[in-house]
């Protein structure tokens, strides 16, 4: 070991510190402490092994492997973190005849230097079993207090560049991270909505404001205009023109372009040079009305799907420029010239007459897609942000919630995995450990005989522990669950029940969605009735 490198002991340990604090402060404090030892060329690998997401990605390594590999742990401390980034490079570059050899004496290697608590730190990370969950956010605000750098600007980088370990080492090496900008080709996390209960409601939430795009006269007030579009129960979609070659990618930001063949067709043929486009496909039928959301998805496990139509509703780059920070009223403008067709149907609404909105909710739903998204005009594009800027409506409300675990089923359903219990993300560790879930409901109902099917063969692969018919699972499955409300309960510690629950769809796959974007348990409380 090395005297200027980081031992994997300091990063073990600090790790333990942060699962054992339920401040994020604290949490944050620690990791900045940790940071700030780091050589710059040590930051993407010590992010990587916090996050359970080694740089190598995918090893290839499982607990069956590590038990059969199992040696007696060291008894002194001697691995750095870039001894383990040599060996975890080995694992994955090992193929082809002799690679089973090679990858059992590389993995035998470097568990003999690893200590106990050493060995099952490293073990977590190459199966897969770290649980960090909003862990990211806290690495860039430690690493912001490392270097005493504005933590929205190291936030933006992280964000704009999809690269948390490279802007660490940024920030580390001093490099001018307000210089990150968006760049066509590396897709960014897309900007979130909030919820609203009525049109009137979100008009009123986005904060209707003046932009270059209201109608007004001199000397008169202001008119406040909110954007009100359609919102299509599709799959969304982030497409990256680059020198004319396309690419789409998930909101999970998979790369899906050799599915979407008709997609990368209609962009390839917008007017114009590089382009990010934000929007949602999905199938339509015969009569141009919007099919079900599972008829769009179930063809995306076949390979390519044909007959996808494709809005778009925002531009993120455009005419040689990024316009993430510029106002709505001006990127829509922007994006009617690119888009012109494919540009999400919706309208320009007085805050004045919140009924207006409400025909646009009307017509949406009449077309067949699942309500409206609000959206104020001065709003920039905050990629991977949630907030009042952009607010949903839908007739029903529905909520993203997280698996936590399911139960045995009787009757009809005896031999199948059925009833599943959803919890709803605690950030702030208000009803229990800081960055867990809190159980909100459970359900039955909406499961489908292939639901109940995949429910059976999947959950037990994530299983954590068994406590008689109920089957407890790591919280990282995310499902839709439409309700008819909330109500109050002194049954479940976050005081709030959901009321007549029933899946409308698990967030996996293609439309997968990850445990740290689901809702909070203050967005179901703030449902309350009688709130």
């Amino acid at each position: 070991m090395t005297d200027d490198a980081l031992a994997l002991v300091d990063l073990v340990r600090a790790a333990s510190e942060v699962a054992a604090t339920r401040s994020r402060t604290a949490k944050t404090h620690v990791l900045a402490e940790l940071l700030v030892r780091l050589r710059p060329d040590e930051a993407a690998i010590a992010v990587g092994l916090i996050l359970g997401r080694p740089v190598q990605g995918r090893l290839g390594i499982g607990w069956r492997t590590l038990r059969d590999q199992r040696v007696d742990p060291a008894t002194t401390e001697s691995l750095t973190v870039h001894d383990v980034d040599v060996a975890f490079g080995g694992l994955s570059t090992s193929h082809g005849p002799g690679s089973a050899t090679h990858r059992a004496e590389i993995l035998g290697a470097l568990m003999r230097c690893a200590t106990t608590p050493e060995q099952d730190y490293l073990g977590r990370v190459m199966t897969g079993e770290m649980r960090t969950g909003a862990l990211e956010g806290v690495l860039a605000d430690a690493a912001a207090l490392a270097v005493d750098a504005d933590r929205s600007t190291v936030r933006r980088a992280a964000m704009l560049s999809g690269d948390l370990g490279g802007t660490v080492r940024a920030a580390l090496a001093g490099e001018d991270l307000t210089l990150v900008d968006l760049a066509p080709g590396v897709p960014v996390q897309p900007m979130l909505a909030g919820t609203a209960s009525s049109p009137a409601c979100a008009v009123t939430t986005t904060g209707a404001v003046t932009t270059t795009g209201a109608v007004a006269t001199t000397g008169a007030a202001p008119n406040r205009i909110v954007s009100v579009e359609y919102k299509l129960d599709g799959a969304r979609l982030q497409v990256h023109r680059v020198d004319g070659r396309v690419r789409a990618f998930t909101r999970s930001l998979a790369d899906i372009t050799d599915r979407v063949p008709d997609v990368v067709d209609v962009v390839a043929g917008f007017p114009g040079g590089d382009l990010v486009l934000d929007g949602e496909t999905l199938a339509l039928d015969e009569s141009g009305t919007a099919r079900a959301f599972q008829d769009t998805m179930s063809s995306f496990g076949r390979g390519d799907v044909r007959g996808l139509t494709v809005w778009f509703f925002d531009v993120l780059y455009a005419d040689g420029r990024s316009w993430i920070d510029e106002p709505l009223a001006e990127r829509r403008e922007v994006l009617r010239a690119v888009a012109t067709d494919h540009m999400i149907p919706g309208r320009l609404v007085d805050a004045a007459e919140p009924e207006r909105a409400h025909d646009v909710l009307d017509d949406a739903l009449a077309a067949g897609h699942e309500g409206i998204v609000v959206k104020a005009l001065d709003s920039p594009y905050v990629a991977g942000r949630r907030g009042s800027h952009w607010v949903k409506v839908k007739p029903v409300y529905s909520y993203d919630l997280v698996v936590l675990a399911v139960e045995q089923g009787s009757g009809r359903r005896a031999g199948w995995l059925s009833n599943i219990h959803l919890g709803a993300r605690d950030p702030d560790g208000d009803y229990g450990p800081d960055g867990g879930f809190v159980m909100v409901g459970k359900t039955f109902k909406g499961l489908t005989d292939e639901i109940l099917r995949w429910q059976t063969e999947y959950f037990p692969t994530i299983a954590e522990r068994r406590d008689g018919h109920v089957l407890h699972v790591r919280p990282e499955t995310v499902v839709e669950i439409a309700v008819d409300g909330v109500q109050r309960s002194t049954r479940y510690p976050g005081g709030a029940a959901l009321r007549f629950a029933r899946v409308k769809r698990y967030r996996v796959g293609v439309d997968a969605k990850p445990a740290e974007d689901a809702d909070t348990i203050a967005s179901i409380r703030d449902r309350l009735r009688g709130d």
